[in-house]
């Protein structure tokens, strides 16, 4: 059996978390933290599964935590608890970042089954690449701008970004990358159209061109 994924569960209510990281702890290894300060320290810091966020919290308060986490680049689905239930109070959450909210008092059954539901659409989404500020997620041919601007790419597009991510520091030839991503009638001309047509839809930056040798992945910001 392998080892169970991890949680982190930021909630400040003892008598809550207690009975909640009791049940979580049946499907998940849990750290727990009873301020927002401590919870983003933790989620900056490690790597984990899925997160659950108290709106309410003392200090920097649940939606404050998920938009530092955010802003991190880090992209873990994250339910948020509110006793607050407001169609306001929910879409400031979900706006702030959250993919999910759950409204207390809540029951335990339906919470396993959200995180489970929230950990299912992540892992569907597939791979994730990050370049430079830029997250690129080529199982679903989609490219995020730091601002969190989404932008489809065409399956070329995409085979060919990915390509330049699995070694980043290598430089590519053209003629490589026209034999792993193009087929046999193209040219090596195509190669050079297929990047234009990259950094047209992101920016310059994406793709690297390294003189007389060939394209890398670049370092955008």
């Amino acid at each position: 059996m392998g080892a169970m994924p991890a949680l982190l569960f930021i909630e400040d209510d003892l008598a809550i978390a207690e009975m909640t990281v009791e049940v979580l702890q049946e499907s998940y290894t849990v750290d727990h933290a009873a301020t927002g300060e401590d919870g983003l320290a933790l989620a900056l810091r490690k790597h984990y599964e899925v997160m659950v966020v108290d709106r309410r919290l003392p200090g920097l308060d649940g939606v404050a935590v998920i938009e530092a986490v955010r802003r991190a680049r880090i992209t873990t689905p994250i339910l948020m608890l509110t006793a607050l239930g407001t169609v306001d109070d929910r879409v400031t959450g979900l706006d702030g970042g959250a993919n999910d909210y759950l409204v207390k008092p809540f029951d335990f059954d339906e919470l396993l089954a959200r995180l489970r539901a929230l950990r299912r659409g992540f892992a569907a989404e597939g791979r994730r690449r990050y370049i430079g500020d830029w997250l690129f997620t080529p199982d679903t041919r989609t490219l995020y701008d730091p601002t969190g601007f989404r932008i489809t790419l065409t399956d070329t597009e995409s085979a060919l970004l990915d390509l330049l991510c699995e070694s980043p520091e290598h430089v590519f030839s053209r003629e490589e990358i026209l034999s792993t991503v193009f087929s046999r009638t193209d040219t090596p001309g195509a190669v050079d159209t297929y990047v234009h047509y990259l950094r047209r839809k992101s920016c310059h930056e994406i793709v690297e061109t390294v003189r007389a040798r060939g394209y890398r992945l670049g370092d955008p910001v």
